[in-house]
Formats: structure tokens, C-alpha cells, sequence
């Protein structure tokens, strides 16, 4: 193995792969680290994987290869005239105030996060009263010097005495929760790590956290993680006495989730990662009687809304694939004694609240929001009427009758408002306005187009008004496709920076997704997965179709699931895009459950180990298995990774842009982007933000043909 790494490493620094680049001087790449004799058998079938050695993030020769690779792309992009003048503009575009909706604590005090514009991270504030002058009370910023700190959460304590905060350090899902004094703000020593996928549920002066044993040094960010812990914390003590709450060794691949109400008499814990859904386990805070089992499978959606009065709301896909809104006594929470509150509808259900004496339930009729508000009884009172379509973001609480709100569209920027839930009168609180842009210049229509299959799929299309049918309009076609995730309408101030040079921005939405429910979901699953590929490829033909735009128009792109979504739609149909943009993806369809927390993907995807049937199917759309090395012209490709994404590893996109490179797909560039000190895209700074999305639309405007509007 020496022998290869030394090797490998060589070639990284000397060894340069040729490649014509269209209309352009050549591009030549660096060899990879590679080893021609790895294989793995698949039930009979054998398949070699060469740049195995990729998967070695931290090893020598794949950091000098990260390093000649960057090397390469940022030689390209350079080249680019107007590069610096997207860079300048999208910085004007973000450059606005965002205020998020306001919440109002126990202590009577409103809290609220707030970015002047460029901040990295947004601001946590807190005001006695709206529109009175607000304090900082939490600002990540300074928690690092150039932004890569996150605050991923804060948690009150009940006795209002404690704020319990949760941040990441450069993009990764590991967290650390600090406690701070909540009067006076001052730090407190304690200090949680190796914490994830957790928040602080408090119990008197302590909580409740999931964390993983410590990772082995110098593999935090690649090995799969196994035995998820929650520990109680009481304060002021140190993380070596915290003490076990739960633990599963019988089930090592599982998540769990502590969840204590308001009223800290009881403990819930959420057990997932291994079906499509969860289990629920419950335990009584005030004398020891052991578990009670709510959910015992986790074959469906069982997510807790809230605690009151000795009533467990539940939001469930449970015998209703569109979810429905049922209540548990909570001294028979077991699943058999439930009660339905509020049916599954026409829409599918995705939240419920509790509003002082009322309830707000969330419905998402194709692909957009809508709100109710039902007695606690589950009496239908009416709609919350919004100014349009969108996504709504909803603030209440139990114990008064204050409702906030946020409304969101593509040419929308989010916009607050109170609620009187008494009258349903909406009340304008206050909305952004973007530098040089005009929103009522803008568009959006939803179509319904056609799949192979015959199957209805929705899409939204944004433009500016007066654009023509005159099939050369550039279009970014955008879409994710699984994990239950729907994609709703939503303001991205880098958008308009496509919108604005006459683009046209166009969001599938995939079968995968919950746009419709279960159903919709499991269309998408495991050897259904082709569909989703199906719909994409539907959605440009539509828009070649229908006059919009031409192959030679499109680019494709996609982050984490929408990345493998990108990758396998280029090797399907390269003959319909001009440019591919696949985001931090899952690539290698074959190896995804063996890092991290990948293994907890299996229910979407299946495995390779599953049989023969499941990984006959992953081989046969896998990204990196399928590139075609026999001339056949692919888009341009820009790969984007960074090199703490502990989500989807970068060993993902780097053998797949080692393939690529290696490969015989034509002379439009593949190129790989590999940021530092950032992750899978949560948490990442403005700075790095706007860094990232002038090289995308810089790769995209060179490899299409756009030149850029003078602003």
C-alpha cells in the first residue's frame, strides 16, 4: 500500500491527463491516485474501482491532488472576463436585511435572528417588545474569525434560566452545545462534544442530547458512525459525568432522539435510520416504571407536535399516506389507543401547532403551502388566507394567542406577518428589498408535464415577463427527488442574478419527494428510482417542447440526492444538456453505505449487499459506474465538494471526477470544485456562499454562450 500511495502521489503532482477543452486551450487534469487491482464482488458480478484510494481523504497524495485539481478549476475560471462582475453583483444582491419571524418566550421577551446582510451567520436577538430596540443575545460571528461557525440551535430551559446552544465547526454535522447564562448572557463552562442530529431537551437544570462514542483520530469526517447515545447533562458538571440515558447495541445503525415537554414529566425517545419511518418509546420522569412502547416498528411517520392538557399530538403517515393529524392519552400512549384529530385531506399534511386555544395545521397542495386553523377538538374554523403561493414558515405557542408568519416565493423574498387567530386577519410586519431589482418584473406559472411513464409531474417555471418562446432562452433546471423532501416555491437572492440575464428557472418536482404523500415517495425508492431520473429528463423535454429552449440552453443541477440526480442524468442523456452542476452527490451507488451515517440512506435506495436483484439496479444507474468512455460528447460538468462534508463524503465526487476525467466523453470541461473548511451546505458563511455561486454561474454563463447584463 506505500508503494501505491507513493506512487499515487506522484502522480498527482507530475502526472497530467490531456483533455481538449472547446474553443478554449486545452485542459489537462491530474492523474489521480489509483489502484487498477481493487474490485468487489457483487453477488457474481465483479467491479473494479480504481480510485479507491480517493476514499482516503486525509492520505497525502489525495490532499496533493485536491490541491493540483483546485489548481486546474481555478485556472479556468479565471479566465472568465466577467467573472469578478457576477462576483460584485451577487454580492449586491445579498446585501439586504433578512429578519426572520419573531417568537415570544416564557420570560415575555421576543426573540428573533436577523443578517444586516453580509453577515456570515445570522444574528439571534431578543427585544421586549415588537419594535422595541432589540439586543444581541447570540452572535455566532464571533465565534470564529472567518464565518465557518454555525449555531445550528438554541434551547431554553423551562425555569428560563439557561439557553443551551448547539453550533457546527466548518460545514460538518459533528456539534458542539455550550450554556449560556440567560439573563445575562454570560458563558457558562459547560461544553458538549461529539454531539449529532440532536438538540437540548431540558429537564429541571439539565438536558438531554445524542452523541456518538469519539470517532478514531483522523477519521471523524469519513467512518461510518454506530451506536447513537442520549446523555443527560445536568449543569455545571463536566461531559465525563454525564450520565446514559439510552442506548440500543442490538441495533447500532439506529438514530435516537430525546424529547421532554414542557411539563418535564415525561421522556420521550425516537428510534429511526432503519425503515422509512420511527419508532416511539416513553418513560415517566417522576417515578421508574420502565419503557412503554408507543410505535414498535418504524414503518411510518410518527413525529410528535407537541405535549398539553395529557395529550400527545402526533402527525403520522400511520393507515393514511398523505399523514393526518391523531391524539395519544398520555397515560395509554400506545399506538392502539390513538384517536384521529384531524383526517388525512386531498393535500398532504405536513405540520400541525398549537396556538393558544387553537390548533394551525400545514397542508402542501401541489408543491405549495397552505394553513388551517382547527379548535383543539379538531373542528375546522377556516384558511389562513396568504397574498400568494409559496412556503410559510409559522410562530406559535400554547400559551397565548400570539401567531407570526413568513411567506416565501421565488420572486418573493420572505415577508412577515401577524396573525390575529381570532379574526384571521393577516397584518403586514415587513419585507426585504433586493438592490437594482424589481420584483413585479417576474413570473412564475406551474405546469404539469408528462413523465415516460405517463405520470403527471409538476414544475414551477420563473422568468422575467416578456420573455419569448424562442427555444434559445437559458434554462437551469433544478431538482432533487427522494427522501421524502418536497421542493417548494422559496426567494434565492443568487437566483436573480440568472433571472435578471433573461434565464429561466425551472424546479421539478420529482417522484421521491412528498409532494404527494407516501405514494408519491415510494415511486421514487429503491428499483422505482429510475423514475425519478425519468422525471427530470421528462422536465427538459418539456421545456424543449414547448418552445422555452434547446439541449444547447439547459444546464442541470442538484445537490446530496439531487447530485446523483445530475450525475445520472448526464450519463443517460448527454445529448440534452449543455452544462451539469452535481452538487456535494451521492455518486458511487455501490459503497454510499459504508461511511458515515450513509448506511441510514438504505431505505431510499436499497444496498449493494442487499441481493443480487438491488445491486444489479444500483450498478446500472451508479454515477461513477455508468460514464461512457467511448467518445460520446457530455456537458460540461463542474463538480462542487468540500472537504469536511460529513454527510455525503467527498470521496463520492472525487472518484467521479477522476473518472470522468479519465474517460473519452468529449472536450467540454469536468471540472471539480473542492472547498475548504465548509461541509454538505448547512451553516456555510455568506462569504463562501457567494464565493461558491460566482464559479457556478461563471462555468455556466462561458460553457452556454451568456453574456452578462451590464448593472
Amino acid at each position: 500500500m506505500n508503494r501505491i500511495l507513493k506512487t499515487a502521489l506522484m502522480s498527482a503532482i507530475t502526472g497530467l491527463v490531456a483533455a481538449g477543452c472547446s474553443g478554449k486551450a486545452k485542459t489537462e487534469y491530474p492523474a489521480a491516485p489509483s489502484d487498477d487491482t481493487v474490485s468487489d464482488n457483487y453477488f457474481g458480478t465483479e467491479v473494479k474501482d480504481p480510485y479507491r484510494p480517493l476514499e482516503n481523504d486525509t492520505a497525502p497524495a489525495t490532499l496533493e491532488w485536491v490541491k493540483a485539481e483546485n489548481a486546474v478549476t481555478d485556472s479556468y475560471l479565471s479566465k472568465i472576463p466577467y467573472r469578478d462582475n457576477l462576483r460584485a453583483r451577487l454580492t449586491e444582491l445579498n446585501n439586504y436585511k433578512k429578519t426572520g419571524i419573531p417568537s415570544k418566550h416564557k420570560d415575555g421577551k421576543y426573540y428573533f435572528y436577523e443578517n444586516d446582510g453580509l453577515q456570515n451567520q445570522s444574528v439571534l436577538f431578543r427585544a421586549d417588545s415588537l419594535g422595541a430596540d432589540p439586543e444581541i443575545f447570540l452572535d455566532p460571528n464571533v465565534l470564529s474569525d472567518d464565518g465557518t461557525v454555525a449555531l445550528q440551535g438554541v434551547s431554553f430551559s423551562n425555569n428560563g434560566k439557561y439557553a443551551a446552544f448547539i453550533i457546527s465547526r466548518s460545514g460538518s454535522d459533528w456539534n458542539e452545545i455550550f450554556v449560556m447564562d440567560a439573563k445575562t448572557k454570560s458563558l457558562l463552562p459547560d461544553h458538549i462534544e461529539w454531539a449529532k442530529f440532536t438538540d437540548a431537551s431540558w429537564d429541571g437544570d439539565g438536558f438531554y442530547y445524542s452523541a456518538y462514542p469519539r470517532p478514531e483520530k483522523g477519521k471523524e469526517f469519513s467512518n461510518a458512525n454506530e451506536n447513537h447515545q442520549i446523555y443527560y447533562h445536568a449543569i455545571g458538571t463536566p461531559q465525563s459525568q454525564d450520565r446514559l440515558a439510552y442506548e440500543d447495541k442490538a441495533n447500532p445503525l439506529h438514530f435516537h432522539t430525546a424529547f421532554v415537554p414542557e411539563s418535564e414529566d415525561m421522556l420521550f425517545v425516537v428510534a429511526s435510520g432503519e425503515g422509512l419511518g420511527n419508532s416511539i418509546m416513553v418513560k415517566s420522569l417522576k417515578n421508574d416504571n420502565g419503557w412503554t412502547v408507543m410505535e414498535p416498528s418504524q414503518d411510518y411517520e410518527m413525529n410528535i407536535m407537541d405535549v398539553a392538557d395529557g395529550k400527545i399530538y402526533i402527525l403520522t403517515n400511520w393507515k393514511a399516506p398523505k399523514n393526518r393529524l391523531m391524539v395519544a392519552d398520555a397515560k395509554n400512549p400506545q399506538r392502539e389507543n390513538w384517536k384521529e384529530l384531524v383526517a388525512e385531506a386531498d393535500g398532504v399534511m405536513t405540520g400541525a401547532q398549537l396556538a393558544g386555544d387553537k390548533l394551525i395545521v400545514t397542508f402542501e397542495k401541489d408543491a405549495s403551502d397552505h394553513a388551517y386553523v382547527y379548535s383543539r377538538d379538531g373542528k375546522f374554523i377556516r384558511e389562513m388566507e396568504f397574498p400568494t403561493f409559496g412556503s410559510v414558515g409559522i410562530s406559535s405557542d400554547k400559551d397565548h394567542n400570539e401567531v407570526y408568519y413568513a411567506l416565501t416565493s421565488f420572486a418573493y423574498p420572505s415577508a412577515r406577518f401577524s396573525y390575529d387567530i381570532e379574526t384571521g386577519e393577516s397584518t403586514f410586519i415587513g419585507a426585504p428589498e433586493i438592490a437594482g431589482v424589481n420584483l413585479d418584473d417576474y413570473v412564475t406559472e406551474q405546469v404539469f408535464y408528462p413523465s415516460a411513464d405517463g405520470t403527471k409531474i409538476p414544475m414551477f417555471i420563473t422568468y422575467k415577463k416578456g420573455l419569448e418562446k424562442n427555444g434559445k432562452n437559458p434554462v437551469y433546471l433544478y431538482g432533487y427527488g427522494g427522501f421524502n423532501v418536497s421542493l417548494t416555491p422559496g426567494f434565492s437572492a443568487n437566483r436573480m442574478l440568472w433571472l435578471e440575464n433573461g434565464g429561466i428557472y425551472a424546479q421539478a418536482n420529482l417522484r421521491g419527494g412528498s409532494e404527494y404523500g407516501e405514494e408519491w415517495h415510494l415511486a421514487g425508492t429503491k428499483t422505482n428510482k429510475m423514475n425519478v431520473f425519468n422525471d427530470f429528463i421528462a422536465a427538459a423535454e418539456y421545456m424543449i417542447g414547448e418552445g422555452w429552449t434547446s439541449p444547447e440552453n439547459i444546464a442541470i443541477v442538484g445537490g446530496s440526492n439531487g447530485g446523483l440526480l445530475v450525475g445520472a442524468c448526464a450519463n443517460l442523456r448527454p445529448d440534452l444538456f449543455k452544462v451539469a452542476i452535481p452538487q456535494v452527490g451521492v455518486m458511487d451507488m455501490m459503497r454510499y453505505h459504508l461511511f458515515t451515517i450513509g448506511w441510514n440512506w438504505a431505505p431510499d435506495y436499497g444496498t449493494s449487499a442487499d441481493s443480487k436483484e438491488m445491486a444489479d439496479y444500483l450498478l446500472s444507474y451508479s454515477p461513477i459506474h455508468n460514464i461512457k468512455n467511448d467518445g460520446t460528447p457530455y456537458p460540461a460538468i463542474l463538480v462542487t465538494t468540500a472537504d469536511h462534508d460529513d454527510r455525503v463524503v467527498p470521496a463520492h465526487s472525487f472518484k467521479y471526477a477522476a473518472t470522468l476525467q479519465a474517460s473519452d466523453t468529449g472536450d467540454a470541461p469536468k471540472l471539480i470544485r473542492i472547498d475548504s473548511k465548509a461541509g454538505h451546505g448547512g451553516g456555510k458563511p455568506m462569504s463562501k456562499v457567494i464565493d461558491e455561486y460566482t464559479d457556478i454561474y461563471s462555468f455556466i454563463f462561458d460553457n452556454i454562450g451568456i453574456t452578462p447584463v451590464e448593472k
